[in-house]
């Protein structure tokens, strides 16, 4: 059974910084994307980033250039950099990992708060 853990969440003032980590447990297929996705209330949920296992990331046009987005295979981990935060980036983050072979199978994490407020 996968699961999926998320830590790091919290409140921050704006312009302040958070890493969000999230660890995986059980068996998932090598060929996968790891991703972070967001839900603000009365939003729907959006993507945040997607790093594959080629490494080749992708992010949410309105986290470009703030956000960083990087994985361990390893630890079967992944990690979202959070820079120069804004009010508007307060969500439920919720971590994701995609198999990209076989069942192409999807597992979300419980979610961790991100507030960013003054």
């Amino acid at each position: 059974q996968v699961q999926l853990v998320e830590s790091g969440g919290g409140l921050v003032q704006p312009g302040q910084s958070l890493r969000l980590s999230c660890a995986a447990s059980g068996s998932i297929l090598s060929a996968n994307a790891m991703g972070w996705y967001r839900q603000a209330p009365g939003k729907q949920r959006e993507l945040v980033a997607t790093i594959p296992s080629d490494n080749r990331a992708t992010y949410g046009e309105s986290v470009k250039g703030r956000f960083t987005i990087s994985r361990d295979n390893a630890k079967k981990a992944v990690y979202l950099q959070m820079n120069s935060l804004k009010p508007e980036d307060t969500a439920v983050y919720y971590c994701k990992v995609q198999e990209l072979w076989g069942s192409f199978r999807a597992y979300w994490g419980q979610g961790t708060q991100v507030t960013v407020s003054s």
